[in-house]
């Protein structure tokens, strides 16, 4: 009977130590090479169609920058603001667009632009599969961040059957 009881007790042990290390490990996923290079190439040449000359930066779900295109006659500070774009969607799971939006009706949100970092204006596109964030792409260089959002969600869009 003793015995049983140790052996139990064990098992319960093992049981929620194992409960314990699954819980201190997470798994994410994050975006490929392969892919943040097909988003980039993607993002400016949408943007080309338009006769926009931009840079897009993708980064993947932590904000490290994974891909970086600049199209020919796409001014140098189009790499910056492509990055800090990517970087502030990645950071915040959000379109940068609409946290700029949010941030000129919302005097609290407001200061998110204090933010080291930060970038609020349009052109950051979280990459999501399903509701997880695995990246963003940003773009630089249009007329206006909703012009470099409809490039980055072109992109997007684009590869989209990839993104399962």
């Amino acid at each position: 009977m003793h015995a049983t009881r140790t052996l139990l007790a064990a098992s319960l042990l093992v049981f929620a130590a194992q409960g314990a290390s699954a819980q201190a490990v997470r798994t994410e996923r994050s975006i490929s090479l392969e892919l943040a290079n097909q988003v980039a190439a993607g993002a400016v040449a949408a943007c080309a169609a338009n006769g926009y000359a931009v840079a897009a930066t993708v980064v993947d779900q932590a904000g490290v920058v994974r891909a970086v295109q600049r199209a020919d006659g796409a001014g140098p500070h189009t790499l910056a603001s492509s990055e800090r774009k990517a970087w502030t969607s990645a950071s915040a799971r959000n379109a940068t667009q609409a946290m700029m939006e949010g941030a000129q009706k919302n005097p609290g949100a407001a200061n998110l632009v204090h933010l080291p970092g930060f970038l609020l204006l349009g052109g950051g596109v979280p990459i999501k599969v399903g509701s997880e964030t695995i990246g963003a792409v940003g773009v630089g260089g249009a007329p206006g961040g909703h012009l470099d959002e409809q490039c980055a969600v072109a992109a997007i869009a684009k590869v989209q059957d990839l993104l399962k």
